[in-house]
C-alpha cells in the first residue's frame, strides 16, 4: 500500500526513532508499504519516519544500470531492508548530490564519509554486517540520518541553507 510522505518542514522528521522489538507481521507490512512508497514517488531509500512511523527501520533499492527495456529497474528482491542499523565504522569523505522524497525537488552536494560499515537485522530478525564505499554508502548514511531526525539539508554550508530555506518557503506558499 502507498502511503503518503512526511514532507519538510514536519516535526515528525525531527523524531528520534525507537528500536524496533517486535519482528513480526507488522513490521513485514510496514516494510512492504515502504517499498510501495518509495517505487511509487521514484525514490530509492525510504526511512520509516518518512511516512510517519517512528521506528528504525530503512530500505534501500538502488537502481540497477545494466536494466534491460522493460526489465524492473529496481526489483524487489534487490531492496535491502535494514532494521535497527547501526554504523560501526566510517572513514574517508566524499561528496555526492543527494535528493529526499521529504523535501522534494531539492538537490544539493553533500559531504559523507566514503566508507560505511553497518550492522542491522533483516525482517526476520536475522543479523547482518555490510560495507561499501559507493552509492550505498551514502544512502545508508542518509537514511540512517532519518532514523536519528535528522534532513540532508541540515548538512548545508550556513549560505546555502539559508539559501534552502528562502527558496522553500515560498515554493509551500504555491502548493
Amino acid at each position: 500500500m502507498v502511503r503518503d510522505i512526511v514532507v519538510y518542514p514536519d516535526k515528525r522528521l525531527k523524531t528520534v526513532s525507537k528500536e524496533v522489538e517486535a519482528f513480526d507481521e507488522a513490521l513485514h507490512t510496514l516494510l512492504d508499504d515502504m517499498y510501495d512508497t518509495m517505487r511509487a514517488k521514484n525514490g530509492v531509500g525510504l526511512a520509516a519516519i518518512q511516512i510517519g512511523v517512528p521506528l528504525r527501520a530503512l530500505i534501500i533499492n538502488i537502481p540497477l544500470e545494466d536494466a534491460a527495456e522493460g526489465e524492473e529497474e529496481q526489483p524487489r528482491e534487490n531492496t535491502l531492508e535494514m532494521i535497527n542499523p547501526v554504523i560501526v565504522e566510517k572513514d574517508g569523505s566524499t561528496k555526492f548530490q543527494e535528493g529526499c522524497l521529504s523535501v522534494p525537488g531539492i538537490y544539493e552536494e553533500v559531504e559523507r564519509a566514503k566508507h560505511v560499515k553497518v550492522e542491522y537485522f533483516d525482517r526476520h530478525g536475522e543479523k547482518h554486517t555490510i560495507e561499501d564505499d559507493d552509492f550505498l554508502a551514502i544512502a545508508m548514511q542518509h537514511e540512517i540520518d532519518h532514523l536519528d531526525g535528522k534532513v540532508f539539508i541540515e548538512k548545508l554550508s550556513f549560505t546555502k541553507r539559508k539559501k534552502f530555506e528562502k527558496e522553500w518557503k515560498k515554493r509551500l506558499k504555491k502548493i
